[in-house]
C-alpha cells in the first residue's frame, strides 16, 4: 500500500473526546489501550491534506473566510463523480457539522410538540436534535429478523399519516446497524413521506464508506421527490476530518434553504476546514480507496475471529460505515452487566448499544477504523474477558 494505516498516534494528551472518555470510564486503563467508540479514525490523515494545509498557511491569512465558488464547484464535482448526483452550488449551505445542522433543521422546520420520526436504533444525536427543538419522537423501530435489519413500511405509513409528525430524520447508510438501503427501499420511504407531507432530512455523512458488493444511492436519486429532500454530507467521516468542522448541507428548495439559513445565523466552517475539504475531494481519492480496503479487511478479520472463538456474539453484516454492530444478546447479560464486562474486565471501550435507543440494548458498536494489529489485540481482550 502507498499509505500508512498501521502507525498508531497516541491521542491521550491531544484532547480527543474518545480517549478522554475512556479514561473517565476506567481510570485504571492500561497504557496502550485504544478505544473503539466514537466514529473518528485511528488512522493518520492523508499526507496530501497535511501538506496542502501547510502550503495554505504560507499563502493565506486566517481571517473571516467563506466558501468560494471553486470550493462549491469542487463539492458538486465530488457528488457527481462519486454518487452520480447533480448538485448546484447555490443549493449548498456550509455548516460546522451535520449534527449541528440537524439541530438547526428541527428548529427551522418544526414547532414544539411536532413529531419527528426516527428509525431506531439510531445515532443518538437524532434524539437530541428532536428533543432540543421541543419535538416528540415517533419511533419506527427497524425490523430485526435473522440477524438483519429492514424498514417497517406499514408502521412508517401509519406514523406519516399522523398530522403531528412533520419530519423524518433518516440515516443512510444507517448508523449503527450498517445497512446500505436499496434504491427501492429509499423510493418507498420517500413516496410515503411526500404523500403525507412529511419532510425528509437524510444524513448521508457515511455515504462514501461502502463495502464491496453494495452500492449507495443518495436519497434524491431514488425517486421523483421534487426538491423536498434535504441531504447532509461532509468529508469528516471519509477523510477523518471531524476537527475541521466542515459540512455541506444540500437544500434544493429555496424557501427551505432560506429558512434553514435564517435559523443557522452566522455559524459556518473556518478557512482551514474549507481548504481541507477541497484538498480531500481533489487529491485524496486514492487514500480513501486504500482506507476502504483496510476497513473491509478489518471487518473480515473480526467476523472470522468471532465465529471461530466467540460464536455467541453475532456480527451484523457491515454494508456501509466503518462501525460494526454486534448482537451480544445471546450472552444473557443486561446492558449494565455487558458494559461492566467490556469496560472493567476487558478494558474495551465500544459504544454501548443502549446509547442508540432501547432497541440497541444487548448490542455493541465497534469502530473498525483502527490499525489491524489494534483490532486483533482488542478482540483477544474481548475473548479473555468473556471467558473469565
Amino acid at each position: 500500500m502507498k499509505y500508512d494505516f498501521e502507525t498508531l498516534i497516541d491521542r491521550s494528551k491531544h484532547g480527543s473526546g474518545k480517549w478522554e472518555g475512556m479514561r473517565e470510564k476506567n481510570p485504571d486503563t492500561k497504557e496502550g489501550v485504544v478505544p473503539f467508540s466514537v466514529a473518528d479514525m485511528e488512522f493518520k490523515n492523508a499526507p496530501e491534506i497535511a501538506q496542502g494545509l501547510k502550503a495554505y498557511m504560507d499563502t493565506h491569512i486566517l481571517g473571516y473566510t467563506g466558501p468560494t465558488q471553486e470550493y462549491l464547484e469542487t463539492v458538486c464535482q465530488w457528488m457527481k463523480e462519486q454518487h452520480d448526483w447533480e448538485v448546484k452550488p447555490e443549493e449548498i449551505v456550509c455548516t460546522c457539522g451535520v449534527v449541528s445542522a440537524l439541530f438547526v433543521a428541527v428548529r427551522a422546520f418544526c414547532r414544539p410538540g411536532d413529531g419527528v420520526i426516527l428509525f431506531t436504533p439510531v445515532y443518538y444525536p437524532f434524539y437530541m436534535a428532536a428533543e432540543n427543538g421541543g419535538c416528540e419522537i415517533a419511533r419506527c423501530p427497524l425490523l430485526y429478523e435473522n440477524h438483519t435489519y429492514s424498514i417497517d413500511f406499514d408502521l412508517l405509513e401509519k406514523l406519516a399519516a399522523e398530522e403531528k409528525n412533520k419530519l423524518l430524520i433518516f440515516c443512510s447508510p444507517h448508523n449503527p446497524v450498517g445497512r446500505v438501503w436499496t434504491a427501492e427501499e429509499l423510493r418507498q420511504v420517500g413516496e410515503i413521506c411526500i404523500r403525507n407531507n412529511v419532510r425528509v432530512i437524510s444524513d448521508e455523512i457515511h455515504f462514501d464508506l461502502i463495502m464491496p458488493g453494495h452500492k449507495h444511492t443518495v436519497f434524491p436519486n431514488a425517486g421523483d421527490f421534487g426538491d423536498r429532500i434535504m441531504v447532509c454530507t461532509a468529508p469528516s467521516k471519509t477523510f477523518n476530518l471531524a476537527a475541521m468542522q466542515t459540512s455541506n448541507i444540500v437544500i434544493p428548495n429555496e424557501a427551505d434553504r432560506e429558512a434553514f439559513k435564517k435559523e443557522l445565523g452566522h455559524g459556518g466552517p473556518g478557512a482551514l476546514g474549507l481548504e481541507a475539504c477541497r484538498i480531500a475531494y481533489t487529491q485524496c481519492k486514492p487514500w480513501m480507496e486504500e482506507m476502504l480496503e483496510v476497513i473491509h479487511s478489518n471487518y473480515l478479520l473480526a467476523v472470522d475471529f468471532l465465529r471461530e472463538r466467540l460464536p455467541e456474539i453475532e456480527p451484523i453484516e457491515l454494508q456501509g460505515t466503518y462501525l460494526l454492530w454486534l448482537d451480544c444478546t445471546a450472552l444473557g447479560k443486561t446492558a449494565q452487566e455487558l458494559e461492566e464486562i467490556m469496560v472493567q474486565k476487558g478494558q474495551l471501550f465500544f459504544d454501548e448499544g443502549y446509547l442508540f435507543g432501547q432497541e440497541g440494548e444487548g448490542f455493541e458498536r465497534v469502530n473498525l477504523a483502527v490499525p489491524q494489529w489494534v483490532l486483533k489485540e482488542g478482540l483477544e481482550r474481548l475473548e479473555k474477558a468473556l471467558h473469565a
